[in-house]
């Protein structure tokens, strides 16, 4: 039996073509024979989490908001993805965090995102033998997906999870806020009770544990420490931690999160220390937000800072949105006073000498060689090395 015919359960190692045996290499029928990704493709993202969760000091997830830059975090590297709700609402609505696109919408969007993971492992462990680029072995990192405040009450909460769960998604979390909600940082939140919050946190572990997913990662966020409303008297820190702590009595979340309004180390500090008192083992989840002007913090809290405070998820919302408005505002103006030369300059800077730019080809990113290859092996018609234009690289990408 051959690698393409064999069980994609197949767990021998395999030589790699252009590369040294590798160890944890599988065959999968996916591949042509000769190639293999690592045996972790076989783990279950929840299952990867969680493991992360126990072993790293603390675990980075970029915060991404479609396929191609989930694909982009997992080429450099990075353990983990952050499907951000804010990002989304900007990267396929053109809108504002306040509760404007759907539950389906969203969890579509991480749905098609996990699925393009598992296809860019494959497309990166071929390479292209055409023109001698070597593969290279990924590992495909866990998703987690932001579930705002549920769409509305717990049985919106039961299919949003079902969703999720279904499509490959390690972890999601759910935020207190009434509905519409809105973004952490814009002005005039409100909170439910915490025992409807409490509800919905109850119903998104049934519905994973009905799913076999037991180890899908429940994380519970509070916007306590800026609401300007809540069934409590309390405000502020006060509120913040009190509502942490009732979550963590159901014994229902896995990580707690508090959104902060600034940078501030004192609040991260107190609310963590004080959370800790009570719950000595808790664990929490921080959005080293693109809302604060970091740059101008005198101290800002570093990622291993923060791991040290019981601090395990870290992830910045819209990290790649704003590195996608910078890099295409930045063609776009030099375009607009030089034309052509504008793009000229970005390709000398994706091809000049050390950068390391997946996307500069955007074939061999899109897996136009692995289509050859696989396409060969399957007897696709007008697919296979021979029907690649041999042209010279210093025409074409």
């Amino acid at each position: 039996m051959t690698a393409i015919e064999a069980s994609p359960r197949r767990r021998e190692h395999v030589g790699v073509e252009s590369r040294p045996l590798q160890p944890q290499l599988a065959p999968t029928p996916l591949l042509p024979v000769g190639f293999g990704v690592p045996a972790s493709r076989w783990t279950h993202p929840a299952t990867r989490f969680r493991e992360l969760l126990r072993t790293e000091p603390y675990l980075f997830g970029p915060g991404v908001y479609d396929a191609m830059g989930a694909q982009l975090v997992m080429y450099h590297g990075y353990k983990a993805v952050y499907f951000s709700g804010y990002s989304f609402a900007i990267g396929h609505l053109g809108t504002t965090d306040m509760d404007l696109y759907s539950g389906p919408e969203i969890a579509d969007g991480a749905r098609r995102t996990v699925s393009a993971l598992r296809k860019f492992q494959l497309t990166m462990a071929v390479g292209d033998p055409a023109k001698g680029v070597a593969p290279r072995h990924l590992d495909i990192p866990p998703v987690v997906v932001d579930m705002d405040a549920g769409y509305g009450n717990i049985f919106n909460v039961q299919r949003q999870t079902e969703l999720l769960v279904t499509a490959g998604v390690a972890a999601a979390h759910l935020e207190d806020q009434v509905l519409p909600k809105r973004c952490g940082h814009i002005g005039g939140k409100a909170l439910v009770p915490a025992q409807e919050m409490i509800g919905k946190l109850r119903m998104m572990r049934a519905v994973a544990d009905d799913l076999g997913r037991e180890d899908f990662t429940v994380i519970a966020r509070t916007d306590g420490l800026s609401a300007i409303d809540a069934p409590e008297p309390a405000r502020g820190l006060e509120l913040a931690i009190d509502r942490a702590c009732r979550y963590l009595e159901s014994g229902i979340p896995d990580l707690v999160w508090c959104e902060f309004p600034t940078s501030d180390r004192g609040p991260v500090e107190t609310f963590a220390a004080e959370v800790r008192k009570r719950f000595p083992e808790a664990r929490f989840a921080f959005n080293w937000s693109s809302s604060f002007k970091w740059y101008l913090d005198p101290d800002p809290l570093t990622f291993a800072q923060l791991g040290d405070l019981g601090f395990k998820f870290i992830f910045i919302t819209l990290g790649g949105q704003h590195a996608a408005g910078h890099g295409l505002s930045t063609l776009l103006s030099a375009m607009a006073e030089r034309e052509e030369q504008g793009y000229i300059e970005l390709q000398r800077r994706e091809f000049e000498a050390g950068a390391d730019i997946p996307t500069r080809s955007h074939h061999e990113f899109s897996g136009v060689p692995y289509h050859h290859e696989l396409g060969k092996a399957y007897d696709a018609a007008r697919l296979g090395r021979e029907f690649v234009e041999e042209l010279s690289p210093e025409k074409v990408v």
